[in-house]
């Protein structure tokens, strides 16, 4: 438990973001061989861990800590809407093999939603989901959505990248991102059905 935490009966979810050397079409060195963590690690790691907290009732938690890893193994854009998405499935099983050890009690129910993340943009004019590499650097907006399973909003990250878009165009990508997470959370439950 973090020092802050202990004997307050509540729980901790957090999560730890590392792409890995070949990720990319260029190799890099690995963060923990350079000693520290990028800026950008850093602050997915936090995003990650604020959208699964979004979604966990602490008290039902009890005093234990759940770290997530999120290991990008290829990257193509939209790693940490990816890691959130999958970093939930993970969160469940985790919860569940918890449960099946008495670590956490078989009559509480820690998670009180599901959480999916996908991005968004707009390209040539036209708000499109889920961006390739290619499409993102190319964006003249660009944003990642995180929602609950029930539709509500945990995280919206999005700017323009040189114009500014209107209202209009910023309410067609929340709905294009909502129903994209949808999508996604349908997905998230065939997979943990099986």
């Amino acid at each position: 438990m973090p020092r802050w935490l202990v004997g307050r009966g509540e729980g901790w979810v957090t999560s730890e973001y590392a792409m890995l050397p070949r990720a990319t079409h260029t190799r890099s060195d690995r963060e923990s061989v350079k000693g520290k963590l990028g800026g950008r690690t850093q602050e997915i790691s936090r995003l990650v861990g604020r959208s699964l907290r979004g979604i966990v009732d602490m008290k039902a938690l009890g005093e234990n800590t759940i770290v997530i890893d999120c290991d990008v193994l290829q990257a193509d854009g939209g790693t940490r809407t990816a890691a959130i998405t999958g970093a939930y499935v993970a969160l469940v099983d985790a919860i569940s093999w918890a449960k099946s050890k008495s670590i956490i009690a078989t009559s509480s129910n820690p998670l009180t939603q599901s959480v999916a993340a996908v991005s968004v943009g707009i390209i040539d004019g036209i708000p499109t989901l889920d961006l390739c590499y290619e499409e993102d650097v190319a964006a003249q907006a660009d944003m990642n959505i995180v929602c609950t399973g029930d539709g509500n909003f945990i995280e919206v990250q999005g700017t323009a990248e040189g114009k500014p878009f209107d209202r209009n165009l910023l309410d067609q990508l929340l709905n294009l991102g909502a129903k994209g997470c949808t999508n996604l959370t349908q997905l998230q439950i065939q997979s943990l059905s099986k």
